[in-house]
């Protein structure tokens, strides 16, 4: 595998965020049940208020989804780093798994392979990592439930 984003994918956004119903069902749920500070309440706002919305059989295979595991990069070109994407009680970073409920984790749900994805740090600065590839993608593999 490449170690830099290929140069044949543009560092463009995509158009639209995508989820899939259960996602943003359980999304809704967490929010009422989990109050969150600013900035991040703000930004699940923006995420479950702008997404187009899919059944979860429709989704397609190269868009991020609660439990995908993802293959990221720094835009400027910094080692690649595979993460898991849980929800908050699941959520261990020291293993790769991050939750939804965290900066990166929200800037990555919804956006497809090659898509790049902007966050602030807990420190205020601002990253940039781009979606190489999606290891496992729930709903690719049929299960559509998790």
């Amino acid at each position: 595998m490449d170690s830099k984003p290929s140069a044949s994918r543009p560092l463009s956004a995509a158009e639209h965020r995508v989820l899939t119903e259960l996602d943003e069902v359980r999304l809704r749920r967490l929010r009422e049940r989990q109050p969150l500070p600013e900035p991040l309440a703000s930004a699940l706002a923006t995420v479950l208020d702008e997404s187009d919305v899919v059944p979860s059989r429709d989704i397609p295979p190269g868009v991020v989804t609660m439990q995908s595991r993802v293959t990221v990069q720094p835009v400027d070109g910094g080692p690649l780093r595979h993460i898991t994407l849980a929800y908050p009680a699941e959520a261990q970073p020291e293993k790769g798994q991050l939750s939804v409920l965290s900066p990166v984790g929200l800037a990555l749900l919804g956006w497809p392979v090659g898509q790049p994805v902007q966050w602030q740090t807990p420190d205020g600065r601002e990253a940039c990592w781009i979606i190489v590839s999606i290891e496992y993608q729930p709903e690719a593999a049929g299960h559509f439930t998790v």
